[in-house]
């Protein structure tokens, strides 16, 4: 780490928490906004008419750009820093969130789709440099989980918010309200991030800390590099695979639990808020859990790698619970199943999460993060445009099939290319 400590201090005490604090705030405000879409839905679907087919093309639309932008983003915090690349983004999403209220078609609701796909791909990246910035490998999962847990805490959140915006004041207003939220948080944002060696309230004691805690773990100084040669280490294609095949079950919970509900169950706009937020929820429990477990592990003695490995494999277990969601006749059921298999894939995804600051130092981190997110947007993309194809022609039914068995793939893939978690030397 770049000279941390700079001359003796007094600031806020153990700040890199409260800054973890504030990337779970920012991530709950992502998905806060972007599950505006996801509520409202059956609502604007009837409405505009659109088919199962015309709203996952909005999906897409989203996808598309936040797959092009997290490799865009990731490049962009390496090069101009997290502080100002966050706010950036924050505020481009928060006007692309807002900009929804004006849609009166197919056509317009994917561009505006687009734009907030474009802003929200800069939350991960952002906050996953952040936690390479200030936080060692033993607090790393947790200081992931708890971020990462804003997206639970969001979702769980935008179900009774945007539904009563809606019985009260119609979808429109929803979409104004939610998207104005992130322009507040970019305030919080840039008062109080900086690195830790210019943070202006940051005690001498912490920056001893954390340089003590992160002493011989990361390896000799290497130049950024290009993508292209970020590209040709395994490991990365580990990371970009691994999420590619897993990140796409977390789309289709996302995406198309409301209306599944809606459409298959029969549940009402006022039951889908009244149970629709308990899998983000149970995602939450497993990001903290998943990220307490990792370092746990690593505290009673275990490997890097082994800690890591062993939640992603207690993950894709969990998330089975997939296959069955989709076979049972008990309504109440097939939520208590998706509950588990998003509690599931939060202990997954906290770890995948944390693997691009595990394996290269953080000059590289933000890059590495929005490579392995474009793989995961491409995954969802792809997913997504299966998902209206089959559910129109079809069911449900094999999509929850492949939301069950995809971690399978990924964890393979995973295991196949990062045969162990370790600092990567650089080349």
């Amino acid at each position: 780490m770049a000279d941390l400590a700079h001359g003796a201090r007094r600031g806020t005490t153990h700040l890199r928490w409260w800054i973890i604090g504030v990337c779970f705030l920012g991530t709950a405000v992502n998905y806060i906004d972007r599950q505006a879409l996801s509520v409202s839905a059956p609502t604007i679907c009837e409405q505009f008419k659109f088919s199962n087919d015309d709203y996952s093309s909005i999906v897409r639309s989203f996808l598309l750009a936040y797959t092009v932008m997290q490799f865009v983003s990731g490049m962009i915090m390496d090069r101009i820093g997290v502080r100002w690349g966050m706010a950036l983004f924050a505020g481009w999403w928060s006007l692309s969130g807002m900009l929804h209220a004006l849609g009166r078609g197919l056509w317009s609701f994917r561009a505006y789709r687009f734009m907030l796909g474009m802003g929200e791909a800069g939350n991960w990246p952002a906050a996953t440099k952040a936690v390479s910035e200030w936080f060692p490998a033993r607090e790393r999962a947790m200081a992931v989980a708890i971020f990462d847990s804003g997206s639970g805490i969001g979702g769980m959140l935008a179900a009774p918010l945007v539904a009563w915006l809606i019985w009260h004041y119609g979808w429109q207003v929803a979409f104004i309200v939610t998207g104005s939220l992130a322009l507040l948080w970019v305030g919080l944002w840039l008062a109080i991030y900086y690195p830790p060696a210019s943070h202006p309230r940051v005690s001498a004691g912490e920056l001893e800390e954390i340089r003590a805690l992160r002493e011989g773990e990361e390896a000799p100084p290497a130049a950024a590099g290009s993508w292209l040669e970020l590209l040709a280490r395994r490991p990365v294609w580990g990371v970009i695979l691994g999420r590619s095949l897993s990140d796409c079950v977390w789309w289709f919970y996302v995406y198309w639990l409301p209306k599944y509900l809606a459409d298959q169950r029969g549940f009402s706009l006022a039951q889908i808020a009244a149970l629709a937020w308990i899998p983000f929820l149970t995602c939450d429990i497993g990001n903290i859990a998943g990220g307490w477990l990792s370092g746990h592990l690593m505290r009673r003695g275990w490997s890097l790698d082994a800690a890591r490995k062993w939640v992603l494999l207690l993950g894709v277990i969990g998330m089975l619970a997939g296959v069955p969601a989709g076979l049972t006749s008990d309504a109440h059921l097939c939520i208590a199943l998706i509950s588990v298999a998003t509690l599931a894939y939060g202990g997954w995804g906290t770890i995948m999460l944390t693997l691009p600051a595990d394996l290269f130092p953080s000059g590289q981190t933000g890059t590495v993060s929005g490579l392995s997110g474009t793989g995961a947007g491409l995954g969802g993309f792809v997913f997504t445009w299966v998902i209206g194809i089959v559910v129109d022609r079809v069911s449900y039914t094999p999509i929850f099939l492949a939301a069950g068995l995809l971690p399978l793939m990924a964890l393979l893939l995973v295991q196949l290319l990062i045969p162990k978690v370790r600092m990567v030397e650089p080349s």
